[in-house]
């Protein structure tokens, strides 16, 4: 097994240490912020890294595998989904988030599994899809630091920091979503033929 697949295998394993996190007890907080959710936003900075890293390794020494090809998108959308749903079950997301992001999954990769069935060809990521990627990890990481429900910033009862940070996750998390529903349409595009 080469190096970059090794890396994914590493950033599945991340997601079930960082889902146990919140039931180990760690107490305490630093600057309000508890130092559950500081570890468990480390862990996803970590995995997040290693998305990036196994793919530039794979491609800049010729180790890409069908095996790769599998599990490193596999491997992204568990880190993402369990992160959103971490942020769902302690109030600081809404459901209908990672509903659309999940929905968006099921119907790609979907497509992609006929595709390959039909000996069609692969529809390479759109500018919605690189945005979409880049967006969410960007928002999970602020998320983490965010101390309030999503959207609290239009109530009008935050100040300072907690306002700012808030204001910024929402807006992209509305980004991500934004761009999921487009990626998704834009796949779809793509796949017209094969729809047919």
């Amino acid at each position: 097994m080469n190096l970059p697949n090794k890396l994914t295998i590493f950033r599945i394993i991340l997601v079930p240490i960082m889902v146990i996190i919140p039931f180990l007890g760690i107490t305490g907080d630093w600057n309000g912020i508890s130092i559950s959710f500081l570890i468990m936003d480390a862990i996803f900075i970590i995995a997040s890294i290693t998305d990036k890293l196994d793919g530039y390794i794979a491609r800049s020494r010729q180790q890409v595998t069908t095996f790769g090809k599998f599990l490193d998108p596999l491997a992204d959308k568990i880190l993402v989904l369990a992160a959103m749903l971490i942020l769902v079950e302690n109030n600081h997301l809404p459901a209908w988030i990672p509903i659309i992001v999940l929905t968006r999954e099921f119907i790609v990769s979907g497509y992609r599994l006929v595709a390959v069935e039909k000996g069609g060809k692969v529809i390479a990521a759109s500018v919605w899809g690189k945005l979409k990627t880049v967006t969410q990890m960007i928002a999970i990481i602020a998320a983490f630091l965010d101390t309030n429900a999503f959207g609290t910033c239009f109530a009008g009862t935050l100040t300072g920091w907690e306002l700012c940070i808030n204001a910024f996750v929402t807006i992209m998390m509305i980004a991500q979503t934004i761009a999921t529903i487009f990626s998704g349409y834009d796949y779809l595009k793509g796949s017209k033929e094969l729809l047919k």
